[in-house]
């Protein structure tokens, strides 16, 4: 199957059936997508509310183990806009390595964008206002937190380069952050953390819902990379859907990402990640 990854190099997400124009639908009807599963599915904030849920004590501090990171499973990608590269996550660069609180704070300037990342769950994106405190979307509300609260024990790392946007002065994106809090439910016009992050640090009216129409050609191209020779490529009409599905494949890990395109190609797992590895070999 060594040519297969290639043979399926682009996915239209037009192609991709919803229930809800919106995106939005119920979980009962999630159902096996072409290529990129569960799109629409609950982000980092319902997510978590579930899992505190089925926690018979919410308020103890998780242990180090449900808090560890593997960035080697994280699921690089490259983002263009038509032909401009607009996010690139990169897990060869520096600033990929992850912080414990303490050290990350001694790092933060006001206006810097993080995120906090623990292995198995959505990450979480916030903005640094100074005096160590944060302000992030968190269970359809945006708040005004401690940084070490907002952490909730996870690891984190700056993440103002990831998106290649020009960004606004810092004491800007501080104002824009501040200015929002407070705010929830239906006021809310972000769908997730770090679309309000982004729109925070760069402005862009992309990052809110609805914020670009969905008509005509689907200008937003996302290349999942695997190796210097193999990639997968898919499809989306606007940043917003495409942060959603880039969110879950973080979430999810860079095997399960592999994984499902191996089931969508009527393939094994095992053959793709023996066709990746020889790949690899070869690079090195």
């Amino acid at each position: 199957m060594g040519n297969q990854v290639e043979k399926l190099t682009h996915l239209s997400y037009d192609h991709v059936p919803t229930a809800d124009p919106h995106g939005f639908e119920p979980e009962e009807d999630l159902g096996p997508r072409i290529g990129v599963s569960y799109i629409f599915s609950n982000d980092d904030d319902e997510q978590d509310e579930r899992n505190d849920e089925r926690n018979d004590e919410p308020d103890e501090e998780p242990d180090e183990e449900t808090k560890r990171h593997d960035t080697s499973n994280e699921q690089e990608c490259v983002v263009y806009y038509r032909d401009q590269c607009v996010y690139e996550r990169n897990m060869k660069h520096s600033n990929m390595i992850t912080y414990t609180c303490d050290h990350l704070l001694k790092k933060c300037t006001p206006g810097d964008l993080l995120e906090f990342v623990s292995t198995g769950q959505y990450p979480h994106w916030a903005v640094y206002v100074g005096d160590m405190q944060v302000v992030h979307l968190h269970r359809a509300e945006i708040k005004n937190s401690l940084l070490f609260v907002a952490s909730e024990g996870k690891r984190g790392r700056i993440v103002n380069d990831m998106y290649k946007f020009c960004p606004l002065p810092p004491d800007v994106v501080v104002q824009h952050a501040m200015e929002q809090v407070g705010a929830r439910d239906q006021n809310l016009t972000w769908r997730n953390s770090e679309s309000f992050a982004a729109w925070c640090r760069f402005g862009k009216r992309e990052f809110k819902i609805g914020g670009e129409l969905r008509i005509g050609k689907q200008p937003y191209r996302m290349k999942l990379v695997f190796s210097e020779k193999k990639s997968h490529v898919l499809e989306f009409q606007s940043i917003d859907d495409l942060i959603m599905e880039k969110r879950r494949n973080d979430q999810i890990g860079k095997d399960a990402v592999i994984q499902e395109l191996a089931n969508h190609l009527n393939s094994s797992d095992a053959d793709i990640k023996d066709d990746l590895h020889h790949s690899l070999v070869r690079a090195q």
